[in-house]
């Protein structure tokens, strides 16, 4: 057994501290917010109305890592998610959808059934997507998403690629990686029956995993700290100190930026490659409008200079408060420039525009994530998770094959405390 500080409560932190739990281990789990959950959590409850989310999240039905720890801690995937078969649904007409079934039968089914795209532009996709098979869906580094389905028809670039890179990798097709874009295609459509189902939320975040898991770990002894921000942290004999207290070995599960700060002297070269990392921001706006009800759960939308969201969510479809609607912004860097009221009111214009309201939609609130992941570019070198001796990295950051997902997070939490 060994005395294990894990520092950061985000997903990749409760990974660390549940798997670190589970190996038999003595945890101690610093968080300097006054809750878990880091980018993925519900706010502080309101008497103005329903609990809103730091901002929207989605899982699909190959992120067997997520849905692991869910399970360990408690929660019951199938009553906590809306699972569907990808859908991509919009205002005014459905989009690609894929019937149940094995991964890749549903695909090529799916598309050819497909009658709003011409049958060139289906067979097109289909040729590209089963060259992307026999290269085992891998590709020069350097490539851009927008470079490398450049031979697809224009259409299925609009309406299929730029929705799924965007919501996959939080970065524009024309900046982002097409290595890891493949990667999740991958897993999506060769991980299983089920793996490119959408999982939508029932629950708020803090309910799905943060609380649960804050339960799971204090009961099996783990000492939970709270607004506790780590700025000490050295080598001591025998292992780490961290603030005035010795510990075995160390989990860095805190934002890039802390760790590199943390780092910089003990390693330098770890902490210049966490420090060199650009972000993507997401802005989140929440809607209401008693009475109404979009066509789906989950709406794609057109983005474009003066219509930001590129995906609407129906909360009260999903458990939450009727007439309650989340807007996302993903890759917002531009519309953060603007700043959030203009971000709202455009927002609140391409809703009114889209859709059919049973009454006038307000603004609720406008959020902003301004660190929500990494920029997912072409040939981006991500620091490793050890970073020296009995000193490791976790977070959707950390080198791996995923981009900043949940995912992501949870994977590189199981892998830190497997390596102690």
């Amino acid at each position: 057994m060994k005395r294990v500080a894990i520092v950061g409560g985000g997903w990749a932190g409760l990974a660390a501290a549940v798997k670190a739990s589970q190996l038999g281990h003595q945890v101690t789990l610093f968080e300097m917010a006054q809750q878990l959950g880091g980018r993925a959590r519900s706010l502080a409850p309101t008497d103005a109305g329903p609990r809103l989310d730091n901002g929207q999240h989605i899982l699909i039905g190959a992120y067997r890592q997520c849905l692991s720890l869910l399970e360990t801690v408690g929660v019951d995937p199938d009553r906590a998610f809306l699972r569907q078969a990808l859908r991509l649904r919009y205002p005014r007409h459905e989009g690609l959808r894929l019937p149940p079934g094995p991964p890749l039968l549903s695909f090529v089914r799916g598309i050819l059934s497909y009658r709003a795209w011409p049958l060139t532009a289906r067979l097109s996709l289909l040729r590209t997507a089963t060259a992307w098979l026999l290269r085992r869906f891998e590709c020069a580094p350097k490539l851009s998403v927008a470079e490398l389905s450049a031979g697809l028809p224009a259409i299925v670039r609009k309406e299929l690629i730029a929705p799924l890179c965007v919501a996959a990798l939080n970065t524009p097709a024309e900046q982002a990686s097409a290595a890891v874009f493949l990667r999740v295609l991958r897993d999506a459509l060769f991980s299983g029956r089920g793996s490119a189902d959408l999982l939508l939320p029932k629950l708020p975040l803090s309910a799905l995993l943060a609380e649960p898991a804050a339960a799971w770990l204090s009961a099996r002894g783990v000492d939970i700290r709270l607004n506790t921000r780590v700025q000490d942290l050295g080598p001591c004999p025998g292992g780490w100190r961290v603030e005035d207290q010795s510990f075995d070995q160390v989990i860095l599960a805190c934002p890039s930026t802390q760790a590199a700060t943390l780092c910089a002297e003990l390693a330098p070269e770890w902490a210049t490659l966490a420090g060199a990392l650009r972000f993507e921001p997401i802005i989140t706006v929440y809607l209401r409008s008693p009475g109404t009800r979009l066509p789906a759960a989950m709406v794609a939308l057109q983005e474009s200079a003066e219509a930001p969201a590129q995906f609407a969510f129906d909360l009260g479809q999903l458990g939450h408060a009727p007439g309650l609607f989340a807007f996302v912004i993903s890759g917002a860097a531009a519309w953060v420039a603007h700043g959030l009221a203009a971000s709202g009111e455009s927002v609140l214009r391409q809703a009114v525009a889209e859709f059919d309201w049973q009454s006038p939609p307000q603004i609720m609130r406008v959020l902003a994530e301004k660190r929500a992941t990494f920029a997912c570019t072409p040939g981006l070198q991500r620091p490793p998770a050890r970073i020296a001796p009995g000193l490791w990295a976790a977070g959707d950051y950390v080198d791996g094959p995923y981009p900043a997902t949940l995912e992501g997070a949870v994977r590189s939490g199981f892998c830190a405390a497997e390596q102690l």
